[in-house]
């Protein structure tokens, strides 16, 4: 279960060297945790191994960002996202995600590899209007809508670029 976090004006920058690395099973409980996210997270190892990856989502963040990085990993590709997300004590951090799943030896998925680093500023400002437009979207018409139509904004928005999901979060 999610603690009830309020969120803090406090931001975390990361470091240029450091990775923030995690591990999931098929369901998204975290199984692995590097140092770097325990310490961004400001919880213990053993507090966030078996607890569900959300746990540290921001509440800055649209739901459909979350369902488009399920779907993409769960079709067996990767995918690179900016998130925010937030600590036990309320302060947020950005981070460029790059989420892979993880297969056995007979190809089969048994979980989802993720590596964070610091995102650049100006990718953060660009797509914190995107993110709250859908957010927007998703608080307007409410439920699995509502984030089916935050995705479908996306989508649009994309197509209007023509670009890839990829291509324009590596873009920016």
């Amino acid at each position: 279960m999610r603690p009830n976090i309020q969120p803090t004006s406090e931001e975390l920058i990361m470091k240029e060297d450091e990775f923030i690395v995690s591990k999931t099973d098929l369901k998204g409980q975290i199984t692995y945790a590097n140092r770097v996210f325990v310490e961004y997270a400001g919880y213990t190892e053993q507090e966030l191994l078996g607890q569900p990856h959300n746990i540290i989502r921001h509440p800055d963040m649209p739901r459909g960002v979350f369902k488009l990085l399920w779907d993409t990993v769960q079709s067996g590709q990767e995918i690179f996202a900016y998130v925010k997300n937030m600590s036990r004590s309320g302060a947020a951090y950005w981070v460029l995600a790059n989420v892979t799943p993880v297969v056995d030896a007979s190809n089969t998925p048994v979980g989802y590899y993720s590596v964070r680093r610091k995102p650049a500023r100006a990718a953060i400002e660009n797509v914190q209007s995107l993110y709250r437009e859908m957010l927007s979207i998703e608080r307007r018409i409410g439920g699995k809508e509502g984030v089916n139509a935050s995705v479908q904004y996306l989508t649009d928005l994309l197509k209007e670029r023509s670009m890839g999901y990829d291509q324009f979060i590596l873009s920016l």
